[in-house]
């Protein structure tokens, strides 16, 4: 089968001829037909990601699919049930085996496009915003790179919890995509985001895929006994948090890592899925994928991420 691989460290990725997996024990084998790009992928290609596998390994941490053949001891799903995963790794190729425990049934109608865009953008978003954050309806939510993957789905979970919401991204374009999505005030990436907040009565609760000087600015937009959500940092700063100022304005800064409910508290993370997944067959969110290539393209859908020229999400299809 064909496979997007990273075989050494530090070399790019490439599309490789490589053997069919086997499901194991508690595992299915699942014919791929999405994958949903997503910035992670960029950053174990550097080595950099939290959860980076040991070479080589095959790209791609979220995919939609049909299962194909099940592993020992796997009742549920079946043969031909049409399912997505969050994989972590081994989407973007035209098999995988992933853990039986991790599928989530696709709704009835519901494209593979759409069920590879969803489980990690709207799953971080909704374990952000309700289960750390506990944001209320009438809070201020300050998101940051709002037309991105998971900033998009931000604005999106932040209307319908009942938030009034201010979207920060770069350009025109991306802030009418951000508004079609719920949001009630916009600010360029250009537009001093401090001042502007502070003139919309501030933030209660900060969702930032950024980092760097836009944490920062966010950081001093944050109302008293707000709460800070460092979800990424695309801009390639990891920000230092001043304690003092927390400890001033009685601040909470709230780390979330999706991978990590896999291995403390996995309910909460199936909850999350299951939640995001209702909405989507009841339309009350629907994933925006800016662009969909093929599986010979992954590599150049992956330089879109880079050189942030999609918005919310770019799907690989098999």
């Amino acid at each position: 089968m064909l496979a997007v691989r990273i075989e050494r460290a530090g070399e790019a990725p490439a599309l490789v001829d490589v053997a069919r997996p086997v499901p194991g024990v508690g595992q299915i084998l699942v014919r791929i037909r999405a994958c949903g790009l997503n910035f992670a992928d960029l950053l174990m290609q550097k080595g950099t990601y939290q959860d980076t596998p040991d070479v080589p390994f095959t790209l791609g941490m979220e995919v939609a699919g049909e299962v194909v053949e099940t592993g020992e001891g796997v009742v549920e799903p079946s043969p031909g049930t049409r399912i997505a995963v969050y994989s972590g790794q081994g989407g973007l190729a035209e098999y995988g085996v992933f853990e039986a425990d991790r599928a989530v049934p696709l709704p009835e109608g519901m494209s593979f496009e759409h069920g590879a865009a969803l489980p990690i953008a709207y799953g971080t978003t909704l374990l952000a915003l309700d289960h750390r954050a506990r944001l209320l309806p009438g809070e201020t939510l300050l998101v940051t790179g709002a037309a991105g993957g998971v900033g998009l789905t931000a604005v999106e979970v932040g209307k319908l919890m009942g938030a009034r919401v201010i979207a920060q991204a770069r350009g025109a374009e991306k802030l009418e995509v951000a508004r079609r999505a719920g949001a009630d005030h916009l600010i360029d990436a250009e537009e001093d985001l401090r001042a502007r907040v502070l003139d919309l009565g501030g933030a209660d609760v900060v969702y930032d895929a950024i980092g760097g000087d836009v944490f920062k600015a966010a950081f001093r937009a944050t109302n008293p006994e707000g709460r800070l959500l460092p979800i990424g940092f695309a801009g390639g700063e990891v920000p230092q948090i001043p304690a003092n100022h927390l400890l001033v304005k009685n601040l909470t800064v709230i780390g979330v890592y999706i991978g990590g409910y896999l291995k403390f508290r996995p309910e909460v993370l199936r909850e999350s899925f299951a939640t995001v997944f209702r909405w989507a067959a009841e339309g009350r969110i629907r994933p925006h994928v800016s662009h969909t290539l093929p599986l010979e393209r992954a590599v150049e859908g992956m330089e879109l991420l880079r050189a942030r020229k999609s918005t919310g999400k770019v799907v690989i299809t098999v």
